[in-house]
């Protein structure tokens, strides 16, 4: 994984007139945290930061007002409901080496079995641990020809080197269900006759 270079400024007001002022000039406020330290209050460029965004567990290098420089990933992430532009975003504070524990996206690829069958992902996304500079970006699962009933579970799901899973390894991520058949009114009529 890449390290993607944002730029930030230190901020001393807050409250929300504050907050409001810093989205006005399109950027976006947030908190700085980790191994000890006093929370970083930063001000960070809103375009820069919401393309970086699009990378899940992405991993910043903040240029913090062109004096230090740390590395941080994405912990909380808040955004508009209705515009969905960023609020609010908190960082923590990582070093290179150092293992994290984050969540990767879980997607499949082949086809179910024949037979209308439902997949349900009990887990959209794979609690892991990994060393912060090298967190996996997704995992990939077959699920081909899977049948109604079968289950993919935690311990199944190939990981990358140096990855470990950071759930029960008897978690279900993946299910196949049986396709649900519409009773048709003949039946329906049935089963009203037979009850009464």
């Amino acid at each position: 994984m890449s390290e993607v270079k944002i730029s930030a400024e230190t901020r001393s007001e807050f409250g929300k007139g504050a907050a409001r002022r810093i989205r006005r000039d399109a950027k976006v406020p947030g908190v700085l945290y980790g191994h000890g330290s006093d929370p970083l209050h930063l001000t960070l460029p809103g375009h820069e930061l919401l393309l970086a965004l699009r990378t899940p567990n992405v991993l910043l290098s903040v240029d913090i007002d062109g004096k230090t420089n740390e590395l941080a990933i994405p912990k909380s992430v808040q955004r508009d409901p209705i515009k969905g532009h960023l609020e609010h975003v908190d960082l923590l504070l990582v070093k290179r080496g150092e293992k994290v524990t984050v969540e990767i996206p879980v997607h499949t690829e082949g086809e179910l079995a024949a037979g209308g069958n439902l997949l349900e992902h009990v887990l959209n996304a794979l609690p892991v641990e990994a060393e912060a500079t090298h967190i996996p970006e997704s995992v990939t699962v077959s699920i081909e020809g899977l049948e109604a009933g079968a289950s993919v579970l935690a311990k199944d799901i190939k990981l990358p080197n140096g990855t470990t899973l950071a759930v029960e390894e008897d978690a279900v991520v993946l299910q196949v269900l049986a396709a649900q058949a519409e009773e048709t009114a003949d039946e329906a009529e049935g089963d009203a006759a037979a009850e009464a």
